[in-house]
């Protein structure tokens, strides 16, 4: 009898504590999957944290998608240690090689010479400068930047250039670079949001594993907007039937915590993510499974996703309507998402200022002509 293979999961009742997936499943690219000797443990009881270190070319993605509020984002790092078991990026680990599953949570790609590159790009004569989305994919503020600062180095660049900045972010360590974007912020030059998905603490625990407390959220809100940094709040994803009851609930929070703008996503089940999320909730509310994929299918038009444009962000159908009049009134109570900006202030564009290029060492040639010219200027003072 042999064990199961890598492309299953383990049995109800294998959850690993502090990870959202259960296992892993084989990425859409994979050519090959591996089956565990007899006798072998599927997975380690906490499987550590593995760094992956990355020298890419570039730094900055283009985006394209009509439904997406930006056209320029950096992503420090691939993989996210935070562990959302809704996370819609988990599929991009399969362009890795590795597995959306716990191979996202727990081997992240991070790109030690990110700021080295942004330099470069922002350099570039024909650059136009439009704002950057940092960590849209995967957090930005994940557990290891604390040690490797690599974000922070991302700030530094881009307030010396004057370059607008937004963030989205679940951790608290957004904190450690206040003295950053207050100055950003004095420029109008940034806008940070935090996703906040419940307050509900047990929920939290299970869905996002590794992610600060929704109090923490809110409290991380309230010294973003006493540093005079626009502060707003995602509720995203909303899940039907698990978290959509706490929609008023959470933005009333944040506006108590100086929010000045909330938006809100449903959720997405991209084609790695909809079996490990399934997995998870039989796992965790297995007598609300059917019931919550009752009501996704509902807001995806019968099926359990879609990517179409405009749609897949919201959804469609009386139970997508309803959500989004809950939505605005909710926002209309609290003071949310008012004015012609929505209460946020319009990043300025005009400010940029390109850094200067680096400076190469001449050639060796021109080095030791140089060099031969100085010995002739000090042979003539002889």
């Amino acid at each position: 009898m042999t064990s199961p293979p890598r492309d299953s999961l383990p049995q109800p009742g294998h959850s690993i504590r502090g990870r959202g997936a259960r296992g892993n499943l084989p990425g859409r690219f994979e050519r090959q999957t591996i089956e565990l000797d007899e006798g072998i443990a599927e997975t380690a009881p906490r499987p550590a944290t593995e760094l992956i270190a990355e020298r890419s070319k570039t730094i900055i993605s283009r985006n394209k998608s009509p439904d997406i509020g930006f056209s320029q984002s950096i992503n420090p790092y691939k993989g996210c240690e935070h562990g959302c078991i809704y996370c819609f990026a988990r599929p991009t680990h399969a362009y890795l090689d590795l597995s959306p599953g716990l191979d996202f949570e727990t081997r992240i790609v991070h790109k030690p010479n990110a700021a080295e590159l942004l330099r470069k790009e922002l350099a570039k004569p024909g650059y136009v400068c439009s704002p950057i989305a940092l960590g849209i994919n995967t957090d930005g503020y994940q557990p290891f930047e604390k040690q490797l600062r690599i974000t922070r180095s991302l700030l530094e660049i881009l307030l010396e250039t004057r370059h607008p900045v937004t963030i989205v972010t679940k951790s608290a360590l957004v904190e450690r670079d206040l003295d950053l974007l207050g100055d950003l912020a004095r420029l109008g030059l940034t806008q940070v949001a935090l996703s906040i998905t419940t307050l509900d603490d047990e929920l939290k625990r299970r869905m996002e594993p590794r992610t600060a407390s929704p109090r923490r959220r809110l409290a991380t809100i309230e010294r973003l907007a006493e540093a005079g940094v626009p502060a707003g709040v995602m509720f995203a994803p909303v899940i039907p039937a698990l978290n959509d009851h706490e929609l008023e609930a959470v933005l009333e929070a944040a506006a108590e915590a100086g929010a000045l703008w909330a938006g809100y996503t449903v959720l997405r089940l991209p084609n790695e993510v909809r079996p490990l999320f399934k997995d998870w909730l039989a796992e965790q509310y297995p007598l609300r499974a059917g019931h919550v994929m009752s009501r996704v299918r509902q807001i995806r038009g019968g099926r359990e996703n879609d990517s179409a444009f405009g749609r897949r962000k919201r959804g469609q159908g009386l139970y997508a309507d309803l959500l989004r009049q809950r939505f605005n009134r909710a926002c209309r109570r609290h003071g949310l998402n008012r004015g012609a900006f929505g209460t946020r202030p319009p990043l300025d564009t005009t400010l940029f200022r390109p850094p200067p290029l680096p400076q190469t060492p001449p050639p060796r040639r021109s080095r030791q002509r140089a060099a031969a010219g100085h010995r002739d200027q000090l042979s003539l003072l002889d």
